[in-house]
């Protein structure tokens, strides 16, 4: 077969930043210190020579096998730190914690523990944030999902397809009776008929017609407690902008995909908080979009296929051919149109080149890694079938486009940095090949190779995703330790020292113990009961479809 012709380069030159966030300018104004850096809400009048301290006083809480509960006064010292926004590091700092929070920072030499605090050296360590995912699909055994984020580094997440599950889950960690990260809730998929998804899944879809049901929707999901409405590719121009109406009047936010019956500009200015993945990037930078899009309209999904796998599968060969059109008639003036309203918009994409990487780049599968220990072996051995039903019809033309077509999403991440886009690290973990936690690391790296500093892919997965999720500024003490610096090689987030996750401090032997803990629990899972091993996508796998 004739090879395709190879894709035009598109790198472009630098465009202006947008203005920086208040804190920014505050942080860059003088609040150098260890606290500001790290996220912690300074004493008034601190600054980078004026160590902060409150009064920290012991706390009793109650636990169930959640490691170093903040019973105790607990002093950082001589750590180097790190913020998420710039690439300054700060020597020799003490941090102090009580009562799961951040009360004091500043120089060693200045700032001394107090006498009744536990004191643990970090010299030659790094403190960073803790990491923000913020993608994923998670479900199954409480033992095994929850736990691997703060394991990972990760202490907040953002969950893209909201079950009652994680709703009891978050309150667990919240109570803390269960290890685990803070969670941002979706709602169920908001979506137009028929969806990409049948009810195969098992899990909540709310399909909206028109702007009444659309309305009604958003109410609904607000009174079951979801922390952001979800939108999906189906929607109808008047469903969707009854949800971003009905979303503002409700004070609640919406995300998630662009809609194919929409421009992504029009997304932008509806109000929506992040778009996820790259699929729509490719239309909303072509100079033929409106003829794509017209063609785009025409695909089909059988409402009478009972498969989510085949649905997704078949939806992928329609669109495949469009995408490649679209790449190949890049328009460099229209991409930095969009790119400009996303930024002034402050409209955060998410990449999500983790899954892109799976799907596009199927030759670099991997056969075994050693994170997949943490997973159940019954799952694991789904992956392979699942690929196959989604991938095993392409043509070595097909393969050789897509390839061209990840090469193109990356050369697209890096021009919305240089154009100020918000952009923050998201894996879709739920699906195939992605461990929870251990993927976040992955995404960085993609992230570094799609050409963002690394103090940019660093924070993509702290400061950004924290406005993004409206994280609050007082938060809980949420620190990495690591024992190499990230800024030399981001490859140095894995290597994870000690975490404290909501103030709660798990050094290097309790971190051992409960990774053994996960394996062990993981090799003795089976499948559910009278289920056998799936033989299609798993509810994770939400947010892969390719528009």
């Amino acid at each position: 077969m004739p090879t395709p012709a190879p894709a035009p380069s598109h790198r472009p030159t630098p465009s202006r930043r947008p203005a920086p966030t208040r804190r920014e300018a505050l942080v860059t104004a003088g609040l150098g210190t260890a606290a500001a850096l790290t996220g912690i809400t300074l004493a008034p009048g601190a600054t980078a020579a004026t160590p902060t301290t409150t009064s920290p006083t012991a706390t009793t809480t109650t636990t169930t096998d959640r490691p170093g509960a903040p019973t105790e006064v607990l002093a950082l010292t001589h750590a180097t730190v790190l913020n998420g926004a710039d690439s300054r590091t700060h020597p020799d700092q003490t941090l102090i914690l009580a009562a799961g929070r951040i009360v004091g920072s500043g120089p060693s030499a200045q700032l001394k523990p107090p006498p009744h605090a536990k004191v643990v050296d970090l010299s030659g360590k790094y403190v960073v944030p803790g990491l923000v995912e913020s993608h994923i699909h998670t479900s199954g055994d409480e033992a095994l999902t929850p736990p691997l984020f703060p394991l990972t580094g990760i202490t907040a997440v953002r969950e893209m397809w909201g079950q009652p599950l994680h709703h009891a889950w978050r309150k667990k960690i919240e109570s803390g009776t269960l290890l685990g990260p803070r969670f941002v809730i979706a709602s169920p998929l908001l979506d137009g008929p028929p969806s990409i998804w049948a009810r195969d899944t098992g899990l909540p879809l709310m399909e909206v017609t028109d702007e009444a049901s659309a309305r009604a929707a958003v109410r609904q999901v607000k009174r079951d407690g979801a922390d952001f409405v979800k939108v999906y590719s189906r929607l109808s121009p008047e469903a969707y902008y009854a949800i971003a109406d009905e979303s503002a009047r409700q004070r609640i936010p919406f995300a998630g995909h662009c809609p194919d019956s929409l421009p992504m500009s029009r997304a932008a200015t509806s109000g929506q908080r992040s778009i996820e993945h790259l699929h729509a990037m490719l239309l909303a930078t072509s100079s033929r979009e409106r003829e794509i899009r017209e063609a785009l309209a025409k695909v089909r999904i059988d409402p009478n296929d009972p498969s989510s796998t085949s649905r997704y599968g078949s939806w992928f060969r329609q669109v495949h051919p469009l995408e490649w059109q679209a790449m190949r008639s890049y328009d460099r003036s229209r991409a930095r149109r969009l790119y400009d309203t996303l930024a002034e918009r402050g409209t955060t994409v998410t990449p999500t080149l983790t899954i892109h990487h799976s799907l596009e780049r199927t030759d670099e599968l991997p056969t075994a890694v050693d994170e997949w220990k943490y997973l159940p072996a019954w799952l694991i051995q789904t992956w392979p079938q699942t690929w196959e039903s989604l991938v095993g019809s392409r043509t070595p033309d097909d393969t050789a486009r897509i390839r061209q077509i990840y090469e193109h999403r990356l050369g697209m991440v890096e021009e919305m940095h240089r154009a100020g886009v918000p952009l923050v690290a998201g894996t879709d973990t739920g699906t195939g090949y992605a461990v929870p936690g251990f993927a976040l690391h992955e995404e960085l790296r993609l992230l570094s190779e799609a050409g963002l500093p690394t103090h940019q892919v660093l924070a993509s997965a702290t400061t950004v995703p924290a406005r993004l999720l409206r994280l609050p500024e007082n938060r809980p003490a949420d620190l990495v330790v690591l024992d190499a610096n990230p800024l030399a090689d981001i490859r140095n987030t894995r290597r994870i020292h000690a975490v404290v996750n909501a103030g709660h401090y798990i050094g290097p032997q309790e971190r051992t113990r409960l990774l053994a803990g996960i394996e062990k629990a993981a090799a003795a899972s089976t499948p559910p009961e009278g289920e056998g091993i799936p033989t299609t996508a798993t509810p994770g796998c939400a947010c892969n479809a390719p528009h």
